[in-house]
């Protein structure tokens, strides 16, 4: 049961919010037009207009680095004072989509949608924001506007199935991945997706396969040891995950997945207080939240083991985070009814154990095959 959590944690974070900041973010600003030359009669215009392009690049700047909050009221102070609107107006989108706001984001990106703005980009971030949001049939609508604009965009793919799985819609997300491997039959990426689905759908036998093509279509590559690593975690082969991991960051390879993963595995496999694989997991999971503070799994596994070293305060102040940043996981709530328990805070504990059980209701509701009006 802990590793099919932990495994989902992974997922609440692995693509969205920072492939869309380096992808999504840059694409969109660099569709904006040279600004056109001001007349220098109008100080005032002027200078609201050169304040609104500094918020406006300000607001990228942050949206880059996956600072989505920050960088909303930047992009708010943007709009209708720049030169270029749709970027104000896509990356103001993103930004609610970085944040789980899919209802705000939903009528900004429909407004670029009939503004002659119909692009890739925009019809991408609408259906992850349409998935977020529980409207399948208007996300998948959405994406496939967006194959036909671009059918080898492997990143399309990903960031939709990214979008499904994180609300455990893995049929969906199955389809949306097997639509990519039919355009883009050798990625290594898309397989390894393929394979996570599968065993999500409990069809560990159909998932082996995917995981070891990915593996071999890119060797020696983070794609190609995390396939391998996840290969081995995900049957419950714990030794062969950390070996491939610890092979992994010795070939230069610090991945923040792979260190996450290293880290649940050492946890997993019997690591506690005062043995060097505990010392060797917390290192792991610490240099994985440096290098992305928003990837829940991190979060979560730190709070784990500070919960083993009987940190409280500091395990809840991790898995809460880790809560915030995937709350339709449950493994932070079951966690937390531990660590609340432990500090006294009876009422809070039950409160996370009553969530638990709702969650993986959900869970199991959105496990079923999608309706007729969804295909």
């Amino acid at each position: 049961m802990d590793r099919v959590y932990f495994s989902r944690a992974r997922r609440g974070a692995l693509y969205l919010a920072f492939l869309l900041a380096g992808t999504a973010c840059a694409r969109a600003f660099a569709q904006a037009p040279l600004s056109p030359a001001r007349s220098p009669v109008e100080p005032s215009a002027q200078d609201t207009s050169s304040q609104a392009e500094s918020e406006l690049q300000a607001g990228i700047a942050l949206t880059q680095t996956g600072r989505f909050s920050e960088a909303i009221p930047h992009f708010l102070a943007a709009q209708g004072h720049v030169s270029n609107e749709y970027a104000a107006n896509f990356n103001l989108a993103l930004c609610y989509v970085g944040i789980n706001q899919f209802p705000k984001a939903i009528p900004i990106l429909v407004g670029l949608r009939n503004g002659n703005h119909e692009n890739a980009s925009v019809e991408n971030l609408l259906a992850q924001a349409y998935a977020g949001n529980g409207e399948n049939k208007e996300a998948f609508e959405a994406f496939q506007k967006a194959v036909i604009f671009t059918p080898k965009d492997e990143k399309l793919y990903l960031l939709v199935a990214a979008a499904f799985s994180k609300e455990q819609n893995y049929v969906r997300s199955l389809r949306v991945v097997e639509s990519g491997l039919g355009n883009l039959p050798d990625s290594a990426r898309l397989h390894y997706e393929l394979g996570y689905i599968l065993w999500q759908l409990d069809e560990p036998g159909l998932a082996k396969p995917e995981l070891e093509r990915a593996a071999s279509l890119a060797p020696h590559s983070e794609i190609g040891y995390l396939a391998a690593a996840q290969e081995g975690f995900m049957l419950g082969n714990l030794p062969q995950a950390i070996q491939i991991a610890r092979t992994a960051t010795r070939d230069g390879f610090s991945d923040y997945q792979l260190l996450a993963l290293l880290g649940d595995a050492l946890i997993q496999f019997g690591a506690s207080p005062g043995k060097p694989e505990f010392l060797e997991a917390k290192k792991a999971l610490e240099k994985s939240i440096v290098a992305r503070p928003n990837y829940a799994s991190s979060q979560i596994a730190l709070g784990r083991l500070l919960l083993q070293e009987g940190r409280v305060d500091p395990a809840i102040e991790h898995l809460e985070l880790g809560r915030q940043l995937a709350p339709r996981n449950p493994t932070p709530c079951l966690l937390l009814a531990t660590a609340y328990r432990k500090r006294g805070q009876v009422e809070q504990a039950r409160a996370m154990l009553a969530l638990v059980a709702k969650l993986n209701e959900e869970q199991a509701q959105k496990h079923r095959p999608a309706s007729e009006e969804d295909r």
